[in-house]
């Protein structure tokens, strides 16, 4: 029989449903089938004309199609990018899910959704608009379509999901936030399910030009060596951009229901660096911190951890410090397996921590670690046992860890287990 309770009382968490949206395409069958093949999606812009910028590669979302993805002419016409990238990957999630909210008592489905940056599209636009033709021209929606919280408050709408609706913003942890903060309000029974992710629209003008000045962004000119977590020749991060969304209940309620259980969120930890406002803590001791925490909180012990869904950015400082904080909470000489899938789909900013626990969710179900595309020497600076090439498969894993880390020293690690009944 099924334990539906943690030792000390609260409530295990599964997740049943996922979507995503993402460079890879339309759907979690696209994004694991690149990931696990390890290509990269990554080419030039073709949004703008990247003539002056300091990054001219990104990975865009190919063709997307909002209509041909579900969205009606109104919506399609009314929602910025994020929020409707923020539709299609939940629209997958809750069919897969099979979450039939007319059965539900929707007081107790939460939604938990963020972004990093949110409308930026309509912010670009609003300005021009102010700046051309006058205050008077600027649309009425511009707060409403912009604002950062208008996905969950749209996503909530949409399946009338009416318990806690709130949208997290911690830059690029901002996805592992939220699905974390979806996990504790079901295991201290605040709710029974939870709509948890996030999205990005972050290939835009101001958004490149202003990441690019940053020095943040690669440079390179090469899509298939740019994004290349822990490789000795990284030099930033490439813009991603789309959607993930998780399916998230207590074990009472999903087993009460038959659903199917892909993996339990057993642990998280949440961590500040107390540092700077985007460099890292270079030791990774609040990394560690919130590693330690997620893990113990799944009463695990970092001799358990099967593999590291890193946030592995490409940028020197971030993966370095990262590295540093395996070393330190596994030992020195760690082959725990390290993969990251920024290689793959560049850096989604606000949507990347739930891309990764889908990701990292079906790692530890089907007892394999993908590999790390675009990283071909990895840098002597980052010891770690860095997974390239093709699949790691590792039999059955106790526990995965999934790392998010944000500008202005925001730490979140999800720990992910197979369903064990």
């Amino acid at each position: 029989m099924t334990d539906m309770r943690k030792p000390d009382g609260t409530h295990r968490v599964a997740i049943t449903g996922v979507g995503a949206l993402s460079p890879a395409g339309v759907g979690v069958a696209a994004l694991m089938e690149a990931v696990n093949e390890g290509r990269s999606c990554i080419a030039p812009i073709m949004r703008f004309d990247t003539e002056g910028f300091a990054a001219t590669l990104g990975a865009e979302i190919p063709s997307f199609d909002a209509l041909a993805c579900g969205l009606t002419k109104k919506e399609a016409r009314r929602f910025a990018p994020f929020v409707q990238y923020a539709i299609v990957a939940a629209d997958e999630a809750m069919a897969h899910a099979g979450l039939d909210m007319e059965k539900e008592d929707a007081t107790r489905i939460a939604c938990v959704w963020g972004s990093g940056i949110g409308g930026l599209h309509e912010f670009e636009t609003g300005c021009a608009t102010l700046r051309e033709r006058g205050p008077k021209k600027v649309s009425p929606l511009f707060i409403p379509t912009m604002i950062e919280n208008m996905a969950a408050g749209n996503l909530s709408i949409r399946y009338g999901l009416k318990g806690d609706c709130i949208s997290i913003v911690t830059a690029c942890a901002t996805g592992s936030h939220c699905v974390g903060e979806a996990y504790r309000l079901i295991r201290h029974g605040y709710a029974d399910a939870a709509l948890a992710g996030g999205s990005e629209e972050s290939i835009s003008p101001v958004c490149l030009a202003g990441f690019g000045n940053l020095g943040a962004l690669c440079a390179s000119e090469d899509p298939a060596h740019s994004a290349c977590p822990f490789d000795a020749d990284r030099s930033g991060f490439v813009a991603g951009e789309g959607a993930g969304a998780l399916v998230l209940e207590s074990f009472e309620h999903a087993l009460a229901r038959g659903a199917h259980i892909i993996a339990e969120v057993a642990g998280f930890g949440s961590t500040g660096d107390a540092y700077h406002m985007t460099a890292p803590e270079p030791s990774g001791e609040g990394a560690v911190r919130a590693m330690r925490a997620a893990l113990a909180e799944g009463g695990f012990t970092p001799e358990d951890l099967g593999h590291l869904n890193a946030h592995g950015t490409s940028t020197k400082a971030n993966d370095a410090m990262e590295a540093a904080a395996l070393v330190s909470l596994c030992g020195e000489g760690t082959q725990v397996p390290v993969t990251s899938v920024k290689g793959t789909v560049g850096h989604m900013l606000g949507a990347a921590g739930a891309i990764e626990a889908i990701v990292c969710a079906y790692s530890v179900a089907d007892g394999i670690v993908s590999p790390t595309a675009g990283t071909r020497a990895v840098d002597p600076a980052c010891p770690v046992n860095v997974v390239t090439g093709t699949c790691l498969h590792t039999g059955d894993q106790a526990v995965a860890l999934s790392n998010s880390l944000g500008f202005g020293g925001h730490n979140a690690s999800l720990a992910l287990a197979p369903f064990r009944g």
